[in-house]
């Protein structure tokens, strides 16, 4: 992973990720998002959880849509704003975030290597309070 910052965008895999949402037609920006997620909590505790750039990233825009979340103001983002998200995405990236804060995470490894662990598990638990508090269905 090329990574220039700790920002849920501030790498390769995240940046990507942001341009295929760009790309996709606006009805199926939310499963662009449901997909990633959905593979990052599917992921069981053995198994080791390789989306999990992506997945933090989705999980960001959805905590955008959400009271008190931050918007998603980063140029390596989605250039185009996103339509209304379901809320039920909410409580999926809740379990997303929750996975990659767990063993065989590629993104919590990643960045204990690089020495940031500690300020990466800050800003997750920042989005996860935000999705967890919103309503969710």
């Amino acid at each position: 992973m090329g990574a220039w910052d700790i920002g849920h965008f501030d790498n390769d895999t995240a940046a990507d990720f942001g341009g295929r949402v760009d790309a996709a037609a606006a009805e199926k920006k939310a499963e662009v998002l449901r997909d990633v997620l959905t593979a990052v909590a599917a992921t069981a505790p053995q198994e080791y959880a390789h989306e999990g750039q992506e997945a933090v990233a989705a999980a960001a825009l959805v905590a955008a849509q959400c009271p008190g979340g931050d918007p998603v103001t980063t140029p390596y983002g989605p250039k185009a704003p996103l339509p209304p998200l379901p809320a039920d995405l909410r409580p999926l990236a809740v379990r997303a975030l929750d996975r990659l804060t767990a063993k065989n995470a590629g993104p919590l490894d990643l960045w204990a290597d690089a020495g940031a662990g500690r300020e990466w598990l800050a800003g997750i638990a920042t989005l996860r309070a935000v999705l967890a508090g919103a309503p969710g269905e």
